[in-house]
Formats: C-alpha cells, sequence, structure tokens
C-alpha cells in the first residue's frame, strides 16, 4: 500500500455564493496525496489531488485563503515563452519611442507571477491540448487530447468515454455564471476547444476530419460541440473557422472561394440562431460594433473562414476582423450582465503560429495584441472582483542572444559587442567567427534554416517558408549586412532545417491580478492553476463540491466526473 503524505494548509473555507459572508474556519484543511513512484502512479485522481493540495498551501503560504473572486478571466499566450515576452516589451517600448528594455506590458505591471510546468504525462515538450487542458481541468493528460484523461488511447472514442474531464468553463456554466471563449484561431482550435470540447484528438475540428470509426462510436466534432454546449451554451464565443460551422459546399458570406465543411447536414450557425433568438451571431468588427452589446444577451463572431488574420495582416485586410483588443472588451460588457459573474478564455493564438513560422516580427506582434486585451480587460473590470490570470500553454525554440548595446533594434542586427568597433572607434556589428554579422533574435529549429529547400534557394528566407525537403547549406550563412533583418517578411535563421519550428520544454510565466492572485508564486506544475483559481472563486468550488469532489472540510480534492457533471445540469449521464 502507497505511503501517504499529508500536505497541511492553512485553508479558509470559501462562502457557497459570492455574495455571502464567510468565516474563516479554526481548524486546519488536511489534503492527503499518495506518495507514488513517478510517473507510474500519475493517475487522473492523483493529478486532481496533487493540484487541489498545491493551491491550498499556496493560498496558505500567501494568507489569500479569504479573498474571493467574482469573475476570472484567463489570457493564454500560445507559445509565449520568456524570450517572447522579453523581446515583446522591447519592441513595444521601441514602437513607442521609448526605452524597450524597462519597458513593461500590460500583465508585466501585475503584482504576482510565477512559473509553470509544461510537460505532458508522455511527452517531455508538450503540445497545446494537453497543456491547456491541465489549465482547464486541474489534470494533466497526454499530447493531442483535449479534455480527456491520459487514460485511453489517441483517438480511441469508445475508451474516452468516462474519461472527459470537467473544465472551469463547463463549472461556471452549471454556476450559473456567464462564460465566454475568445481566440484569434479557429474557435475550434486545441486552446479554445479545451474551455467546452472533449475528445482524444485534438485535429477533429469538424465533422469531416474525423475517422469512420471515430464516428461509429459516437465522437462528436468540436464545431457541434461548442453548438450543442449544455444549458444556454457558451455566452459569447468569437474567433475564426466559420466554415466549419458552414454546410459543405456553401459559398462563405465574405471570402470568394472558401466554401462550407460539415458533411453532416447541420447547418450550425442556422441552429446557433434559432436556438438563441435573443443573441446576435455577426461576421465583421463592425457589426460587432454595431451591436448594443449591455443588452445583447449571446455572441457569436465567427469572422474568418480559417484562423484570423496575423495583427501585421488585419489592419490593412479588406475582411474587416476585429483586434483581440476589441472582441475582449465586447466580451466582457455582455458577460458582465450577469449578476452572479462570469468566467472568460481569452487566446492569443497566433503567437504561435508566427513562431511555428519562425517569423519574430509576426510573434512579437501578435504578443503586443494580447497584451493591448489585457489593458482592455483592466479597463472593463474591477480588480476587487475580478481575477486575471495570464499564461501561455508552453514555450518556443525562440533564442535572444549576442551581446547587442542598449537600445538596438530588437529585430535588427547585434551591434555593440566588445571586440566590434566600426571605423570611428564607436560599437559595429557584431560578427561571428566567419566574420559574418547576426540578428538577437534567432530559433534553434525551424523553416528559417539558411540552406537551400524545395521553395527557396540558398540564404535568408522570407515569410512565409514551408518547405518539404532540404539540402544543406554549401557556403555558410549569408550576409545579412545586405539583408533588412527588421522587414516583416524576414524570417529569423535556425540551427536545424525543419518544415516547422517547434515548441520548446522549459517553464512559462503566469501573472495574476485580483483576488487570489497572491497565491500565484513560486514554480507550480500547470494544472494547479486550475486549482487556485476554483479555490478562490466560491461558485466554481461550490460546484465541485456539489459534484461530490469535496472532502469534509469543503476543500475540493476529488476529480469529478463528467457524467455527474451532465447530470448537474440536467442531461443523461450516458451520452
Amino acid at each position: 500500500m502507497a505511503r501517504r503524505a499529508t500536505l497541511l494548509a492553512s485553508f479558509s473555507l470559501l462562502g457557497a455564493c459570492a455574495g455571502q459572508a464567510v468565516t474563516p474556519p479554526a481548524a486546519t484543511a488536511a489534503i492527503d496525496v499518495p506518495a507514488i513512484p513517478r510517473p507510474d502512479g500519475e493517475t487522473p485522481p492523483w493529478w486532481f489531488r496533487q493540484g487541489a493540495a498545491s493551491a491550498a498551501q499556496l493560498s496558505a503560504q500567501s494568507n489569500s485563503g479569504t479573498q474571493r473572486a467574482k469573475n476570472v478571466i484567463v489570457f493564454l499566450g500560445d507559445g509565449m515563452s520568456l524570450p517572447t515576452i522579453a523581446a515583446a516589451h522591447v519592441r513595444a517600448g521601441q514602437l513607442k519611442g521609448v526605452d524597450g528594455e524597462s519597458y513593461r506590458m500590460s500583465f508585466e505591471r501585475f503584482p504576482f507571477s510565477a512559473l509553470s510546468r509544461t510537460y505532458e504525462t508522455d511527452q517531455q515538450t508538450p503540445d497545446s491540448a494537453g497543456t491547456m487542458t491541465a489549465i482547464m481541468s486541474g489534470v494533466k493528460t497526454r499530447a493531442g487530447f483535449i479534455g480527456v484523461s491520459q487514460v485511453p488511447r489517441r483517438q480511441d472514442c469508445t475508451a474516452s468515454h468516462g474519461q472527459e474531464l470537467v473544465s472551469t468553463l463547463e463549472l461556471a456554466s452549471a454556476a450559473g455564471m456567464s462564460t465566454g471563449a475568445i481566440t484569434t484561431t479557429r474557435i475550434t482550435h486545441a486552446t479554445p476547444a479545451a474551455t467546452y470540447g472533449h475528445l482524444p484528438e485534438r485535429n477533429w475540428e469538424v465533422d469531416a476530419d474525423l475517422t469512420a470509426d471515430a464516428k461509429a462510436q459516437g465522437c462528436k466534432d468540436f464545431a457541434a460541440q461548442l453548438i450543442d454546449f449544455p444549458g444556454n451554451g457558451l455566452t459569447v464565443a468569437m474567433g475564426g473557422g466559420r466554415t466549419e460551422f458552414m454546410l459543405a459546399g456553401e459559398d462563405d458570406p465574405v471570402e470568394q472561394g472558401k466554401v462550407g465543411q460539415r458533411l453532416d447536414g447541420r447547418d450550425l450557425i442556422g441552429e446557433w440562431k434559432r436556438r438563441h433568438p435573443d443573441g446576435a451571431y455577426v461576421w465583421s468588427g463592425q457589426q460587432l460594433k454595431s451591436l448594443d452589446l449591455a443588452r445583447t444577451k449571446q455572441v457569436l463572431g465567427l469572422f474568418n473562414a480559417s484562423h484570423l488574420s496575423y495583427e501585421h495582416e488585419r489592419v490593412n485586410d479588406k475582411l474587416d476582423e476585429p483586434s483581440l483588443a476589441q472582441m475582449t472588451a465586447s466580451a466582457i460588457d455582455v458577460l458582465k450582465q450577469n449578476p452572479n459573474g462570469f468566467f472568460l478564455m481569452v487566446e492569443g493564438g497566433r503567437i504561435d503560429h508566427a513562431l511555428h513560422a519562425g517569423n519574430a516580427y509576426r510573434a512579437l506582434d501578435e504578443t503586443i495584441a494580447m497584451a493591448d486585451a489585457v489593458e482592455a480587460a483592466l479597463q472593463h473590470t474591477d480588480p476587487r472582483d475580478t481575477l486575471i490570470v495570464v499564461t501561455a500553454d508552453h514555450s518556443h525554440t525562440m533564442t535572444f542572444a549576442g551581446y547587442p548595446r542598449r537600445g538596438n533594434d530588437i529585430l535588427g542586427l547585434v551591434q555593440g559587442h566588445n571586440d566590434s568597433y566600426d571605423e570611428e572607434g564607436g560599437a559595429g556589428l557584431a560578427r561571428d567567427a566567419a566574420g559574418k554579422p547576426y540578428t538577437t533574435l534567432g530559433f534553434a529549429n525551424g523553416p528559417g534554416y539558411t540552406g537551400a529547400s524545395d521553395t527557396q534557394p540558398e540564404g535568408s528566407k522570407t515569410f512565409p517558408h514551408s518547405a518539404h525537403e532540404y539540402s544543406y547549406a554549401t557556403k555558410g550563412r549569408p550576409d545579412l549586412a545586405r539583408v533588412k533583418t527588421s522587414d516583416p517578411d524576414y524570417m529569423q535563421e535556425s540551427i536545424l532545417p525543419m518544415k516547422a519550428e517547434t515548441h520548446g520544454g522549459e517553464d512559462v510565466a503566469i501573472f495574476a491580478n485580483g483576488p487570489g492572485a497572491a497565491a500565484f508564486h513560486g514554480e507550480l506544475e500547470q494544472n494547479v492553476i486550475f486549482h487556485v483559481i476554483v479555490q478562490h472563486t466560491p461558485r466554481l468550488r461550490d460546484e465541485l463540491c456539489k459534484l461530490g469532489s469535496c472532502n469534509k472540510e469543503g476543500v475540493p480534492v476529488d476529480r469529478p466526473t463528467y457524467q455527474a457533471w451532465l447530470q448537474q445540469v440536467g442531461l443523461p449521464a450516458v451520452r
């Protein structure tokens, strides 16, 4: 029998409702966590209890147990590594004409921060599916899994039934709170899907993507899961992926040549409009602006046939897509109509895409755009009742290196190396061992490799570049003295040639503001984020207790079953 280790934490019980007065108990709540041989004993229940114990301990250390949040906003910068944040704040400052090195973006001014360990149960370097599932459910799982535990095999629908994990958004919905998910990617992509969906395969975004076996076993694509979400559905859902909700062959109303993808005969947009006669379906920024948000009950916004445009293209394109900041402010105006509070997830999803493409310009642009969205949230909420958490799901391989002088263009060539001087004795271009200049930002791997590819010759690469085969360089690195590295389409060099740059495995940052934010300190397992949030949000915590996951002291310690949650929201326990 496994030895039991007890974590004692001074944990002040939160009220069943956000508006009730609470008297902290005099006793100390004990949360037992099995001492297990790692990783063999890492079962879904163990991960949940470990997360609960860690969150209670963090709350005790910070004396934040009595702090209660009415509203919660989770900002997820997809792939937003620490070097990405550092380079983005330098870029943001330089664009404003101020000192970039000391400049702080909105979330960098938050009073509390921590580090998050991102590994999954099967991978050292993780993907977005398993990591976002950990953040949303309090349970770590495998790569490629959305809202499902590590137990089944990938794409095994039958085995995944009964292994679904209850998300923060689902708890909020059952608790009578408003709910929202907004993103710059398809609304069915891994990160937003983890707020409302459950599948052992992240790529099943539309029914056309499902295998025959998956359909036979009863799996439902993420677009259908979003529209069929229990109760009254999500209060706000905004992003891209419009054609995944349209009948196969149906012409897209905005983008010529794009057509619907659904093979099941369901017009999901039409179904949503019939189900929500008091809601508003919009597909342009102008339509969103025209809404009387204080009186609009629900919003479905699908602003692109696929992912939204990068911010660099968005400001000049003809699609009229709203910015992430505009979507965030609009969502909050709708959500805060509910006196019970709200839960909102906001994803800056194209940070990840730009990094995969080896293009630092767009990656920093997208990070700054997400910081603007955080600022919009701060302007539309009260820090006394709204907990805002900003984090990333995983890292990337972008490097921030060399010895550039203070104020050097973050996208430019390194200037100021100790061994490099110009003709007048000032700091000149730094050069490598072969005498060639190089940039501050680079990538450990990716499509920026300077050898010849099947689409571009040897030398510097330009965005977009998706190559299938590579031949190695014969003449070494290109001479960047003749290349404009600050151009939006310049691709930073990579060490290893790959079709797309990969994720990184190091810790990512957590920034927090509002009730319960002080509990975010030190280095956390990623699934602990869920537990800190629910333990400081009375309605979420109370909903967990209703599902039978709390101990006698009222502390959530046991993983709730999805079947129990379905019964709680009035649906049959067996799907």
